[in-house]
This record gives C-alpha cells, structure tokens and sequence, in this order.
C-alpha cells in the first residue's frame, strides 16, 4: 500500500444449477474465488472456518478500532511460537451493493482525505 493505491478484485463463477428458488447464493458463501490485485491475476482464495489461531488474532485487535501494527504468530492460543511477526491493518470500509453479483469494500481514511487506498470488490461472474 505504500506504493499508492491497490485494488482486488475476487470473482467467482456463476452456478448454473441455482437453488429451488431461482436463485443463486449469497456472495460470501462462495467456496472459491480468483483473486486480482491492481489487474493481475495472483492466485486462488478459498472460504474456510477460523482456526484457534485466528480467533487469537480476532481477539488481540479487537480493542483497536483504526490503525495497524504487529503482532507475535502463535501456533495455539496458549503459546508463541517465536518464529515470527503477523502485520495487521484495521480500518473501517464502506459497504456497496451493486446487486446480488457484486459487492464493493472502501476503506475509509479516518482522517477525511483523499480517497480509498484499498478497494475490494466481490464479483460472481
């Protein structure tokens, strides 16, 4: 992010199979996404359960409201495992529902200037 602004872009495919209602799912219950960052493709994301470690995570930052920082990597909650550093940024996004395919997150600059540094957009295509 140091470098200006970044931009990613998770798309999915649509199912052609839809429910017995007529409709698709909810775009966070996709299980797999291509993910694109500043229009290049890097790779896959996948949708899991959170792990012991990222519940410890979850509730390290939960009193931080905006800001980033560093925190120790933990193997369990119950020890560190001292082989390294977790970075974190927190911030608040603003929510923009384009329509049941695609979704867009800003991030808001508590400061009130300029415009998102960072944009995700969910896109089932």
């Amino acid at each position: 992010m140091a470098s200006g602004l970044v931009r990613i872009a998770l798309e999915c495919e649509k199912v052609h199979n839809p429910d017995q209602t007529g409709r698709s799912g909810k775009l966070f219950h996709e299980p797999m996404w291509t993910m694109y960052c500043n229009g290049r493709k890097c790779g896959y994301a996948v949708t899991r359960a959170c792990s012991e470690g990222d519940w410890h995570v979850l509730r390290t930052v939960q009193s931080v409201s905006v800001g980033a920082g560093v925190i120790p990597v933990v193997e369990d909650a119950r020890k560190s495992c001292g082989e390294g550093e977790l970075l974190y940024m927190r911030a608040r996004f603003e929510r923009v529902v384009g329509s049941r395919d695609s979704e867009a997150f800003y991030m808001l600059n508590p400061d009130g200037n300029g415009g998102p540094e960072l944009s995700i957009f969910l896109l089932r295509i």
